[in-house]
C-alpha cells in the first residue's frame, strides 16, 4: 500500500472506516510496458554509438585555440557563482 501525505482522521469511527476502505480497495494494475519496435531499437543503438564518439570527433575537429577559448569560457561560468 502506498503512503499518503494526507493525515488519518482522529475520530475513532472515521479512522476505522478509513482503514476498512483502504484495506478493501482494489490495487491499481500496472500497465504493461510496450515493446519497442525493431526500428526503434536499431535507431537507439546507432544513436548511442554516435553519442559515444561525438565528443572525441568534435574535439579533434576544433583547433587548439578554439578548444582553449571554450575551456576558458566554461571556467569563467563555473567560477562566476
Amino acid at each position: 500500500m502506498r503512503r499518503s501525505s494526507k493525515q488519518l482522521p482522529t475520530d475513532p469511527n472515521q479512522l476505522a472506516a478509513e482503514i476498512v476502505r483502504r484495506s478493501t480497495e482494489e490495487p491499481a494494475l500496472e500497465p504493461d510496458k510496450p515493446v519497442p519496435s525493431p526500428i526503434s531499437q536499431y535507431l537507439a543503438k546507432i544513436g548511442r554509438q554516435g553519442g559515444l564518439k561525438g565528443g572525441k570527433a568534435r574535439a579533434n575537429k576544433l583547433s587548439a585555440k578554439r578548444r582553449a577559448e571554450i575551456a576558458t569560457k566554461a571556467a569563467r561560468t563555473r567560477w562566476k557563482k
